[in-house]
């Protein structure tokens, strides 16, 4: 009966971090007028949190969705799921040389 019971524990927990990772979440820090990481690589249906880590305000811009944060202030986040497949690049929409990129696998 304990062998069971173990097995059926571990067959939970290889259960949970897959279904886990197809809802998942992933974050991207902005400090320093930088976006990091700069490249971020994520599942279909990934809430990416952007989150100002910099003493000034920065805006998240994803142009080709039409997705556009409001002005974040230091310790502030802004969230967005990517439920399609592709590549989005952003910007800051306060300081456009500053750019990274989502891919959506």
């Amino acid at each position: 009966m304990r062998a069971m019971v173990r097995g059926g524990v571990l067959l939970a927990c290889l259960i949970v971090p897959a279904a886990a990772q197809s809802r998942g979440a992933a974050g991207v820090t902005i400090d320093n007028f930088t976006f990091g990481p700069e490249k971020l690589t994520v599942d279909k249906g990934t809430a990416v949190t952007w989150t100002n880590q910099d003493d000034i305000p920065h805006q998240i811009v994803l142009s080709t969705i039409g997705v556009r944060s409001k002005a974040l202030d230091t310790d502030q986040s802004f969230a967005y799921r990517f439920d399609r497949i592709g590549t989005f690049a952003y910007v800051c929409g306060l300081h456009p040389q500053m750019h990274g990129e989502i891919v959506v696998k």
